[in-house]
């Protein structure tokens, strides 16, 4: 299995360069999974819906599956940080790309997500576990840097270096 992650500030489009690498990796043959790190409280529940009904009710855990979906839902009353390791370790064998989306301070080999318009710096500098810069304005890196730089804007360019570069991803996990 291999995982990468991919790390940058809110607003540097991510979510959506996660999302158009799922359909080119699986064009390519792969199974990809996604781990995705959320900062603040979330729903992916909707009011009403009877899972909602019972995590708001007071359930610690809740547990949906049907014959082509399951989702584990888990309440905490203190905030916990999970570590992307465990996480890695409870996904489902047979996948070949995990995409990693957050977790910017993990030991996960990871491409930097950035856009000048963000206005956010750039951490490639500071972060050796930084592999590859994806960006739509190369000209603008602050800094000069020997690493690959990768046009955000074309998703597929990014599988393919990916692939190229395989076994940079080759997960080991911690001792």
């Amino acid at each position: 299995m291999k995982v990468v992650g991919f790390a940058g500030y809110s607003g540097s489009g991510k979510t959506t360069l996660v999302e158009q690498l799922i359909p080119a990796l699986r064009l390519r043959g792969a199974r990809v999974s996604v781990i995705k790190h959320a900062h603040h409280s979330f729903d992916i529940d909707r009011p009403g819906k009877d899972t909602w009904r019972h995590r708001e009710a007071g359930a610690v855990e809740v547990v949906a599956a049907s014959p082509k979906r399951l989702v584990i839902m888990r309440e905490y009353t203190d905030e916990a940080e999970h570590d992307v390791h465990r996480l890695i370790a409870r996904l489902s064998a047979g996948v070949d790309w995990v995409l990693v989306e957050g977790f910017k301070r993990s030991s996960l080999p990871k491409i930097e997500v950035w856009r000048q318009d963000s206005g956010q710096p750039v951490i490639y500098p500071g972060h050796d576990r930084v592999v590859a810069i994806a960006t739509n304005s190369p000209e603008a890196l602050p800094e000069p840097t020997p690493l690959p730089v990768l046009d955000l804007d074309v998703a597929d360019d990014v599988a393919a270096w990916l692939v190229d570069n395989a076994s940079r991803f080759e997960y080991q996990p911690p001792a």
